[in-house]
């Protein structure tokens, strides 16, 4: 393993989580809410996942200028400089650039994790295990490492990752092709293949080795940063990025480099992974009745209605009768009802809702 003082942790919490509204909004969205009940929210229970063996000076916010507050707030004692504020949303590529030109500016050696901060992890000891295991690989070899997730079901919500059934090194593979979401029929045949892992977003690699790959398949967004190294991690650095940030293309880390690159590795993995992303994975997560309703809300009355996303305020009364497969999300502003086939179309409804009422209950 290699020593730790080389081991960082960036979690991306920029978003805004429109699948998941009217309770995720522009305001204050997912990442900073306990959208499960389960006490912490979903910024907090990343950090702490990564607590125990990233150094606290080590763990990185990376968020919007909009939302510093929010996750200083909820994580105060990470060190204020350690939340990179980027000054607009443009994807994950640009903010791994920007990381990663920072560390390598502190730390040439750095290995770095990039985590979403939306994820559900129920088996902290066994995530742990995989993580160790890529920074142990990465360390060694140009290798852009991912944690792939073993699929449960035909899911049309996730990416999938191909993958060589040889061994390169115990429970590291060969990534073979990336797949964006598939239809249900592609679903099926990638889960009864057995070669086939639902794409996590989770990446492990030296800083060094992804900007080697930004620096081959994206040179332009590698170009303005590279142009700004200097000025990594001292007073001039926001205004630096302030200049380079409207000079980059809104693309994903995933498009950007690691559907071109040759060096991609997989370790396939199971410790009961879910992308908080939308209303169905909330569901999925959730405790259910015996009509298999996942009910959060202390006044919620259901009546003739089976296999339901419920949510309401705890203060709030509801009866809800006759409904079947679907989503009821009540807040203090804002109803959503619609069926869970549907869910993807959030989004489209929230476009709606922007058309009609400008961002008042968004």
């Amino acid at each position: 393993m290699q020593n730790n003082e080389h081991h960082y942790v960036v979690i991306l919490a920029g978003g805004i989580g429109s699948r998941l509204w009217p309770k995720s909004l522009m305001a204050k969205p997912k990442q900073f809410l306990d959208i499960l009940h389960t006490g912490k929210t979903l910024i907090r229970q990343t950090f702490e996942r990564f607590a125990p063996f990233i150094q606290l000076d080590h763990i990185f916010i990376a968020t919007t200028e909009e939302y510093a507050a929010l996750a200083h707030e909820q994580i105060p004692e990470l060190p204020i400089e350690n939340i990179i504020r980027e000054p607009s949303r443009k994807s994950t590529a640009p903010c791994v650039a920007y990381i990663s030109m920072k560390l390598l500016a502190k730390d040439p050696d750095a290995n770095l994790i990039v985590a979403p901060s939306d994820h559900i992890i129920m088996d902290t000891i066994e995530f742990t295990k995989a993580v160790e295991t890529a920074l142990d690989f990465s360390a060694h070899l140009n290798a852009l490492v991912t944690l792939g997730i073993k699929p449960l079901y035909p899911n049309t919500g996730y990416g999938y990752i191909q993958y060589e059934t040889r061994e390169v090194a115990s429970d590291i593979y060969k990534v073979k092709t990336f797949t964006e979401k598939p239809n249900l029929e592609l679903a099926k045949v990638f889960l009864e293949s057995g070669e086939f892992l639902w794409n996590s977003g989770i990446f492990i690699w030296r800083v060094k080795s992804v900007l080697n790959a930004i620096e081959k398949h994206q040179p332009e967004l590698f170009e303005v940063f590279d142009a700004e190294r200097d000025n990594f991690n001292k007073p001039e650095e926001q205004e630096a990025i302030k200049r380079i940030y409207p000079l980059c293309t809104n693309i994903s880390i995933d498009f950007a480099i690691m559907e071109k690159s040759e060096n991609v590795y997989v370790i396939p993995s199971s410790f009961g992974w879910s992308d908080l992303g939308t209303w169905n994975s909330a569901y999925e997560n959730l405790e259910k009745d015996y009509l298999g309703n996942a009910v959060t809300g202390k006044h919620i009355v259901v009546i003739d209605a089976t296999k339901c996303m419920i949510s309401a305020p705890d203060k709030k009364l509801v009866v809800l009768q006759g409904l079947d497969d679907c989503i009821v999300i009540d807040t203090k502003d804002s109803l959503l009802i619609c069926k869970k086939e549907k869910e993807q179309e959030i989004k489209d409804y929230v476009a709606e809702v922007r058309r009609n009422f400008d961002d008042d209950y968004l």
